[in-house]
């Protein structure tokens, strides 16, 4: 699995309790251009501490440039 730490500009659906479900991102590649990314299923969600910030993990399916992919986004609770 390849790993990207890098800042993306996400659209999130908040619950009534206040709890956040990702809808779709934008993401810079290495031409600086942007693809937009659409979450199709969110396969779980889970709590974890890193560094001492607070982060929701969520492990999304989508389909990107015509293949079906499993990725992770973090959302910092905090910031």
């Amino acid at each position: 699995m390849k790993v990207m730490a890098k800042p993306i500009e996400m659209i999130t659906w908040f619950t009534e309790d206040g709890a956040p479900k990702p809808v779709r991102f934008k993401i810079k590649n290495l031409d600086e251009s942007v693809t937009v990314i659409n979450v199709d299923k969110v396969l779980f969600k889970d709590f974890e501490k890193l560094a001492g910030n607070k982060m929701l993990l969520f492990r999304c399916q989508s389909i990107i440039n015509d293949i079906d992919r499993i990725y992770e986004l973090k959302y910092e609770i905090n910031t």
